[in-house]
């Protein structure tokens, strides 16, 4: 089952925010969290549930239980005094967002826009697998005001596919993605590396894939094997080799190498977008998990979706049918929260922003970690023409030791 929630504070019912004097200042999206899956993936510990977990809730209720936290959410936020924006990215991830039928996650795309209204030009995203949309489905997510599908590939070889428990014809992918395009939506493939027995051609074989596909955008993330999951049960019966650190940093710089080589840029340490027509600017970079990482605003909708607003953080309840009696009443379905002090706003500045390709500056760190780029650099950590620009910028190495180098910027 899904990792527990976080321990913070309570959350009150009526889901009040006490805001401070910049509330409203970066831009506001929403992330609507969809836990539904066919299968349970033996590596997976995100909120999801199957058909046989489903019990004192139905799926085909949730678009409307949604939309009742639409509702709710503006006027917690009217009451707050935050001032009201228009959305600017929405991201719809799970689970499965597409064992939905399109109409309904369309109806709560509309939602979202009569509620706050959605900018000109937002990018809209749903994740989808590739055994769960047709031409169909898609043209109605199109016609609905969605612009861009992220597709789980995870990998174009069978047996790393099964090691994972992914259900996917691998060759369903090129379809999937040329019938995305047809409708003018933007792709992304999501991509996992060093699953327990993959090779390093195995994973050469899968980016290969990938790349054939011409997608717009590529994440590639490392398996973490979590305690509770089936997988990680396997791990610790000695069934499965765990991951080994060193064979996953090879993946890493091959498929930096390859993507590179094909036009992709690196925005963020794991993921790679279209260059545009410098070189060197990841045009097509996720805008949404942008937003996270530079430290926006968002709702986040559904059952243990987190939201972040206004200096307050929180969480909702975990299982749909608790979600849903909370919607259904009228009452916040947050599980706690926190108010994050300047400390930990500082903290979570850098460790989010040092990952993003130019994001932090040099003078947002303190004096003492100002003090520790030089040796960063000379260990060929951070780049030093970005930091005669005045940004602290990874180098490949310096990804590979990404939280490394944050700890030493934070200490």
């Amino acid at each position: 089952m899904p990792s527990a929630l976080p321990i913070a504070d309570p959350a009150p019912s009526d889901g009040l925010l006490t805001p401070g004097p910049d509330a409203g200042a970066v831009p506001f999206g929403v992330y609507v969290h969809v836990p539904f899956c066919r299968v349970r993936c033996g590596y997976c510990d995100f909120n999801t549930y199957t058909a046989s977990e489903l019990r004192g809730v139905r799926r085909d209720d949730y678009a409307g239980h949604a939309v009742q936290e639409i509702r709710f959410a503006a006027e917690v936020l009217e009451r707050s005094g935050v001032p009201r924006r228009p959305v600017s990215t929405v991201f719809f991830g799970g689970g499965t967002p597409t064992m939905l039928p399109a109409a309904d996650l369309v109806m709560v795309l509309r939602a979202i826009d009569e509620t706050w209204g959605i900018v000109p030009g937002a990018e809209v995203t749903t994740e989808a697998n590739p055994d769960s949309v047709d031409a169909e489905s898609l043209r109605t997510l199109r016609e609905g005001g969605f612009t861009r599908v992220s597709y789980g590939m995870q990998s174009a070889v069978p047996h790393v596919l099964a090691t994972l428990d992914r259900t996917h014809d691998p060759e369903r992918v090129p379809l999937v993605v040329d019938l995305a395009k047809q409708q003018g939506l933007d792709v992304s493939l999501d991509l996992i590396y060093s699953t327990p027995g993959e090779s390093l051609d195995d994973w050469r074989t899968s980016l290969d894939a990938a790349i054939a596909c011409a997608p717009d955008h590529v994440s590639a993330y490392s398996l973490i094997v979590e305690e509770g999951t089936a997988m990680g049960r396997m791990v610790a019966r000695g069934e499965l080799p765990a991951p080994d650190d060193d064979l996953a940093a090879d993946m890493y710089e091959l498929a930096d190498d390859v993507l590179a080589a094909a036009g992709y840029a690196w925005y963020e340490v794991s993921n790679w977008a279209r260059q545009g027509a410098d070189g060197g600017t990841a045009e097509q970079a996720s805008r949404h998990n942008l937003s996270y990482w530079k430290g926006h605003d968002w709702w986040g909708v559904g059952p243990g979706a987190h939201s972040a607003v206004a200096g307050t953080r929180w969480w909702n309840v975990k299982h749909p049918a608790a979600y849903a009696n909370r919607v259904l009443a009228g009452e916040s379905p947050a599980a706690g929260r926190e108010t994050l002090d300047d400390e930990t706003r500082y903290v979570e500045r850098v460790l989010l922003a040092a990952r993003v390709r130019g994001e932090l500056a040099t003078s947002e760190l303190r004096r003492e970690a100002r003090g520790r780029v030089a040796g960063l650099i000379a260990r060929g950590l951070v780049d030093g023409s970005a930091a005669v620009r005045g940004r602290v910028e990874l180098t490949r190495q310096g990804r590979l030791l990404a939280d490394a180098v944050v700890r030493e910027l934070l200490d």
